[in-house]
């Protein structure tokens, strides 16, 4: 199992390769402020999908983050 410490560095990594360093910051405070559900938002975010679709998006992200 992965450490606290090594998840959220890889956590922010991953931030700044897709958001500026404001963003980032906007990103965080966002969280922290606003009562947050992740797991009802995860449930709303792939609503619909079809697990193929969810399949197919995962494999597109997976061949982008691997060339």
């Amino acid at each position: 199992m992965r450490t606290d410490t090594l998840i959220r560095n890889e956590g922010m990594l991953a931030l700044n390769e897709r958001l500026n360093l404001v963003e980032v910051e906007r990103f965080i405070t966002l969280l922290i402020r606003d009562p947050f559900d992740y797991t009802e938002w995860q449930s709303d975010l792939y609503e619909g999908m079809s697990v193929a679709e969810l399949s197919e998006k995962a494999d597109a992200l997976w061949q982008q983050t691997h060339q």
